[in-house]
């Protein structure tokens, strides 16, 4: 099986031509309509990038969504998606020169093959995110670094800082691989020379040369945010930046939120010993859309091939091979752990660590068939051993692939993109299968006038099919009714904000209602629903109701 590179050939053919074609269905994932294409809407309706206080998203850096301005521009919504996809591309052409280079041809297939169909890649794949940019240029910049290693030419350091700072203009993450990569430099430069105290001192200036230069590359976002919020990553660490100013009034922050290790422990009722072990449970126990398991699914391989990249019978000598294998497996360790002690877990949020696990894969792989098991083949008996033992290893990693199978042909299934392109719905039926608030936000673009300004409650923040300005601030309209009297005191606030209509999610709304207003404020919110608004149309689960 391993000498056919054909057949890997194939298989990423058939692996492509299966992402190619759910890429081609309307966007409906949550953060593209959230802000991956809905700032990037706005920006192009305005002409220009403009400050927008009531998206928080819209402070994050932006390379990727500004990008995705350029098809915007057209009315193009699907071309996003094969920008997003083509990094994916980028980065299984790095693991590819990288690996063919060191293990070999077939293997270098094999972990192309591995990574494009690792699922949280094939997910990403097919919608508007930046998570593969951010992959993609963390993992060039690591690569850089292990070639300035090779070579010793002074040009890749340059280069691995470049692209440091792209991952930085990417995606916040990049912050990680910034870190990381910053320690790695000068590490990198004394395995290249003699240690003493000049070349110490030398390795700290390449350190900080990185450094530099990488924040340089990503300075564009820190001076925008700085001119705005006096925070250069807002809203991260704001309260360093702005701990002695009063909060701008216009301006919408992120509420206190509970320890994410207080969230395991209390909401989702985990023990202590399965939250430690979560960096080990994210290769088992994956799941899209599912918080409680990390929004998202790796391959179990990837954890267990990586092992064999370090495991030989054979005695021999460590060599550059072996170094930049520790390198590669350090970076993917600290990622990981730096993630899940920041932040609750995320699969998509350890990208930048799953292209080196794929490497060390290959080398593991590869060690597996050509050093490790070569070893039984002593004698007779011996050799009868090896095809056993060659049978199950074979049979045991296709098996763990097929995982990555099995995943890709339920996600077609879910995503069903013939039905689309059959043509047996409409691009709006199709939208509203998936986003039901679809229905409202299409009937308020076709029968509103442009001054339209709706009030979006319960609706997720998912604003980008809306083509009248929305605003998904609750607290406000919570103020509002705490401080009102009757129910048209409420009109009056709301008509004072400009608001014209409201869209709301029904049952969101009445769980938000019964729990945080008492007996007599219920009272003059159903005032308000029965004598202030007029209903204008509703359909699966919510209403648009015009202020009258």
């Amino acid at each position: 099986m391993l000498d056919k590179k054909w057949l890997y050939f194939l298989l990423i053919i058939v692996l492509l031509s299966t992402i190619l074609l759910m890429c081609l269905v309307p966007p409906v994932s949550r953060d593209a309509l959230t802000h991956h294409l809905a700032v990037p809407k706005l920006y192009v309706q305005q002409g220009g990038v403009i400050e927008l206080p009531d998206i928080i998203p819209s402070y994050y850096p932006q390379l990727l969504d500004l990008i995705y301005c350029i098809p915007l521009m057209f009315n193009n919504d699907i071309v996003p998606k094969y920008i997003h996809f083509s990094f994916a591309l980028l980065t299984a052409f790095l693991v590819l020169n990288y690996t063919q280079k060191k293990v070999g041809s077939i293997y270098a297939f094999f972990s192309v093959l591995f990574f494009l169909s690792m699922p949280v890649i094939v997910k990403l794949s097919v919608t508007v995110y930046v998570d593969l940019g951010l992959i993609f240029f963390s993992t060039a910049s690591l690569l850089c670094l292990l070639k300035w290693h090779e070579q010793k030419t002074f040009f890749w350091v340059i280069l691995a800082a470049i692209f440091c700072g792209l991952a930085l203009s990417t995606k916040y993450n990049g912050l990680i691989s910034l870190f990381l990569l910053t320690f790695f430099t000068p590490v990198i430069y004394l395995k290249m020379e003699k240690k003493n105290l000049s070349i110490q001192f030398k390795a700290l200036g390449f350190a900080f040369m990185f450094f530099f230069i990488s924040i340089f590359v990503f300075s564009p976002w820190m001076i925008k945010n700085y001119i705005w919020t006096k925070n250069p990553v807002y809203p991260l660490y704001d309260n360093l930046f702005n701990s002695n100013d009063e909060l701008n009034n216009n301006k919408t922050t992120s509420k206190p939120t509970m320890n994410h290790f207080l969230v395991r422990k209390h909401v989702y009722k985990e023990p202590w010993w399965k939250t430690a072990l979560i960096p080990v449970r994210i290769f088992f126990q994956g799941e899209d859309d599912n918080p409680k398991f990390f929004d998202g699914k790796l391959n179990p391989l990837l954890l267990i091939l990586p092992i064999f990249a370090f495991v030989s019978f054979r005695a021999y000598k460590p060599g550059q091979d072996f170094f930049e294998q520790k390198v590669l497996l350090s970076f993917s360790f600290l990622y990981i752990m730096s993630v899940f002690f920041q932040q609750d877990m995320r699969i998509r949020w350890i990208g930048p660590a799953i292209p080196p696990l794929v490497i060390l894969s290959a080398y593991g792989v590869k060690n597996i068939f050509r050093k490790i098991l070569p070893q039984i083949k002593k004698n007779d008996k011996g050799m009868y051993i090896y095809r056993g033992c060659i049978f199950i290893s074979t049979a045991f990693v296709f098996s763990m692939m097929s995982l990555n199978g099995i995943y890709l042909y339920k996600l077609f299934k879910y995503v069903d993109p013939l039905l689309y392109l059959s043509k047996r719905v409409t691009r709006e039926e199709y939208i509203e299968k998936y986003r039901p608030e679809f229905a409202v936000l299409n009937f308020s673009n076709s029968n509103l006038n442009e001054n339209t300004k709706l009030l979006g409650l319960f609706l997720g923040n998912r604003g980008y099919y809306s083509d009248h300005e929305i605003n998904f601030n609750t607290g406000d309209l919570r103020e509002i009714i705490k401080k009102s009297n009757t129910c048209n005191d409420i009109l009056s606030e709301l008509k004072l904000l400009k608001f014209t209509d409201i869209v709301l999610n029904y049952e969101k709304f009445n769980n938000w209602v019964n729990v945080n207003f008492s007996k007599q404020e219920k009272i003059i919110i159903k005032d308000f629903f029965n004598l202030s608004v007029i209903i204008s149309f509703t359909k699966g689960g919510y209403g648009l109701y015009h202020l009258k």
